[in-house]
């Protein structure tokens, strides 16, 4: 098994994350977008293969990766710098995979230590694990999915995100989360409720309906009251009212600015994601620009 890691700066994370994988996977195949820190060295030393490349998105960074492993009879594992694989995948790698071209792993977070157990984001399924020559992730700037040919299965071996940086860094991450989610929506990438499940046909088509700032309240109040997040200890709480409120007000407020330049410049949307946002869609992504 092929497992496929993403890195940039990430020093923090990378043993933990190899370390986690150790028991089944036969090669590790880090890409590197230009670490400033000694996440290369760190990932050499425990038995990674190191690629570096520069960074567009990470869609297009993990199918550079597969193009790279083209020719490898093997699954292959998707695993961010800041996650671990939990014993259970281990033992289902080792009990023999299932004959499909796919696997839907459950995905646990942790915030700031403490585990996320209610407001409905404990155990979602992710497709992270597939035949190599049968997937790809789609072109989009974010919530890219791995889109596989041929049948799929859920099953409960776990990876468990738990990023170690400070609160900051996480904050600047779903900033420029946003700004990518916006592109996405102001661009039209690829990738539509097929591919995305029930979850994004509902983003789409319901949650989206809702005026732009009421609808960030709207999905707090079904996620911390209706889907019990409450009930969560105090930091995990913190989890909920920063990514399930802030960052999807913020979304819409970067929504807001760049509609607001267009009317005001007559620019389209493509130039005005460049302007305001400061991103430059691939062209293979551009497809309502």
């Amino acid at each position: 098994m092929t497992v496929i890691i993403l890195t940039r700066d990430e020093a923090l994370h990378i043993d933990r994350a190899i370390a986690s994988v150790a028991g089944f996977a036969t090669r590790v195949l880090v890409v590197d977008s230009g670490s400033r820190d000694r996440t290369v060295q760190l990932a050499r030393a425990a038995g990674a293969e190191v690629l570096c490349h520069p960074w567009t998105t990470h869609a297009a960074q993990f199918n550079w990766a597969l193009d790279r492993i083209a020719t490898q009879d093997t699954w292959v594992l998707r695993l961010d710098a800041d996650e671990v694989a939990a014993p259970s995948l281990c033992d289902l790698v080792r009990a023999g995979l299932p004959e499909v071209n796919g696997l839907y792993l459950r995905r646990d977070i942790r915030f700031q230590g403490a585990l996320v157990r209610y407001g409905g984001v404990r155990g979602l399924p992710s497709l992270r694990l597939f035949r190599n020559g049968t997937g790809r992730a789609e072109a989009r700037w974010m919530d890219e999915h791995i889109v596989v040919d041929g049948p799929t299965r859920v099953v409960d071996a776990v990876i468990t995100d738990d990023n170690l940086k400070p609160l900051g860094a996480w904050i600047a991450k779903h900033n420029d989360y946003a700004s990518r989610e916006v592109a996405d929506m102001m661009l039209g990438c690829a990738g539509g409720p097929a591919h995305g499940g029930a979850k994004r046909w509902i983003k789409q088509n319901l949650y989206r309906r809702l005026p732009g700032g009421v609808r960030a309240g709207a999905y707090f109040a079904y996620r911390y009251v209706l889907r019990g997040g409450f009930r969560d200890c105090p930091t995990a709480r913190r989890y909920h009212v920063l990514q399930g409120f802030w960052y999807r007000y913020l979304v819409d407020a970067k929504l807001a600015e760049v509609q607001r330049h267009m009317r005001a410049t007559g620019a389209g949307p493509a130039e005005a994601v460049s302007t305001v946002l400061g991103l430059d869609a691939p062209i293979d992504m551009r497809r309502a620009a």
